[in-house]
């Protein structure tokens, strides 16, 4: 079998190693692959589609470009458990004065990067659908490594350090790093609280073209979910790309981060 080919975004000098890690991984099962690594989604996405890859591991964001410019012939064929069910919060300081999402019109609101599903446009659409459009309040984003589509915690930080020196009325963030950041304490609790809280989303998948051959992609599925958290080999690599199995890929989580594209004009 010739090596199947995956593309990754390096948003994180630990991407590398993690690849390493799952090259030989499937190497060991008689799967041969190999990554190329980009600097951006967009780059990525273009070049999947161009045929020089045969799965992309893509943003939510990179997975609804890639349906949009290939006219829907893509397929999510794979994602972790930790993808699934995702959302994000709107916090504020306690004691603030604001007690809902009416109460911060005419404030600034501190958001991630305008690439940032989680952080910027699904917040935003979030709003939107609890009346508050986005000339009810100033903007204010901090658009850290742009083209990694958020997958990085500096928008959100910054986000909320703006938040944390009363710049902004709010911030908003995904819930993994809210949970993290609290039990580190990036954030205090004793100060700040959620405000309100986005539906569920999902986040990244294995994206392939309709074209892909179905036998190569039974390979790298069954080699995929082999993977064993229980195993201390595997866990490794499980832990540093944040998960504790890998499940099927699925479409139905992308409705909120498709809908805040439209509305916002993203890809215009």
């Amino acid at each position: 079998m010739k090596p199947i080919i995956v593309g990754a975004v390096l948003y994180d000098p630990k991407v590398s190693i993690i690849w390493d890690i799952i090259r030989n991984f499937f190497e060991s099962r008689g799967v041969p692959m190999d990554v190329i690594f980009f600097t951006n989604y967009e780059l990525q996405v273009t070049s999947h589609l161009q045929g020089a890859l045969d799965i992309a591991w893509n943003s939510p964001l990179a997975w609804i470009d890639s349906q949009r410019r290939s006219g829907d012939a893509c397929r999510a064929i794979a994602m972790r458990d930790t993808d699934q069910g995702r959302c994000s919060h709107v916090i504020v300081r306690q004691g603030g004065g604001i007690a809902s999402i009416a109460d911060l019109r005419g404030k600034t609101l501190a958001f991630g990067a305008f690439d940032s599903p989680q952080a910027t446009l699904i917040p935003r659409e979030h709003l939107r659908r609890n009346g508050l459009d986005e000339g009810g309040y100033e903007c204010r984003r901090f658009d850290v490594a742009v083209g990694k589509h958020g997958d990085h915690i500096g928008g959100e930080l910054d986000a909320f350090r703006c938040l944390q020196r009363q710049e902004a009325a709010a911030s908003c963030l995904i819930d993994l790093n809210w949970s993290a950041w609290t039990r580190d304490g990036t954030i205090n609790p004793s100060q700040y609280r959620i405000l309100s809280t986005t539906g569920n989303f999902d986040h990244c998948v294995f994206t392939v073209r309709r074209d892909f051959p179905a036998e190569r992609e039974a390979a790298f599925l069954k080699a995929l979910m082999a993977m064993d958290y229980q195993n201390p080999q595997h866990r490794e690599m499980m832990d540093l790309e944040g998960l504790k199995k890998w499940e099927p890929g699925r479409t139905t989580g992308f409705e909120l981060l498709t809908s805040a594209c439209r509305n916002q004009n993203f890809f215009a």
